[in-house]
């Protein structure tokens, strides 16, 4: 059941998935590192990164969830109106949770493997896909060696008590992404592709960071000189 379900125990508290969806998160994390280690076997820790996190990347669980027919089963209130496009995706995490707690990792393996990956993603071409901008972003900063950041600027709930947050990317400090999402990673995602967009496609903007970047590291190595001097 979702969180927002409006049934409650005999003790009075709701029943629903957050605790399962904790466990299926960490659980599947794992299982799909596990799978993309073997399947890739002389790929890099950066390229095997990246992968895992396509996967388990909130759209492509909606997804899967969705073609398992999860949407069919989910007991929620009816007062709930909130345009959580992320339920499912949360549900099939605490299925995963509930398998691996009634039947040990290896079923669950066993699970994400033959029913959701093998029946629903092609694998190669996730692999080709460019879906997660927060990893590209982070590789560019460090090809050019240039500080990005992702800061949680705002969290709060909507009318139906649904959790909300916002990031912005900022890069040498200035804000040039930003993004709300159901989730931290969601917002992330979101404000990364915004900026990626901007270091592609804003040659305005991509010479006036280049820029700045240029006169912070003169800055720095002026003030390593006076330091040497005083010395």
């Amino acid at each position: 059941m979702h969180k927002s379900s409006s049934i409650k125990m005999k003790d009075g508290r709701w029943i629903n998935n957050e605790r399962l969806e904790f466990l299926g998160d960490a659980i599947l994390d794992a299982i799909v590192a596990d799978i993309v280690f073997k399947e890739f076997e002389y790929k890099k820790e950066g390229f095997l990164t990246n992968m895992r996190s396509k996967i388990v990347q909130r759209e492509t669980l909606n997804k899967l969830a969705l073609e398992l027919g999860i949407d069919k089963l989910i007991k929620t209130s009816a007062r709930s109106t909130t345009p959580n496009t992320h339920m499912y995706g949360n549900a099939l995490e605490a299925l995963i949770g509930a398998i691996y707690l009634d039947q040990g990792y290896r079923m669950a393996k066993q699970f994400v493997y033959e029913r959701l990956i093998q029946q629903f993603l092609n694998i190669d071409t996730v692999a080709e896909s460019e879906g997660n901008f927060k990893s590209r972003l982070i590789e560019w900063s460090q090809k050019e060696k240039i500080a990005v950041s992702f800061d949680l600027v705002d969290s709060f709930v909507d009318e139906n008590n649904t959790p909300i947050f916002k990031t912005v990317v900022r890069i040498l400090h200035e804000t040039v992404g930003e993004g709300t999402g159901y989730s931290k990673k969601e917002s992330q995602q979101k404000a990364a592709q915004m900026a990626m967009a901007r270091l592609k496609n804003d040659s305005e903007f991509i010479h006036y960071i280049m820029n700045k970047h240029k006169s912070h590291v003169e800055s720095l190595m002026e003030s390593k000189n006076v330091e040497v001097e005083e010395s």
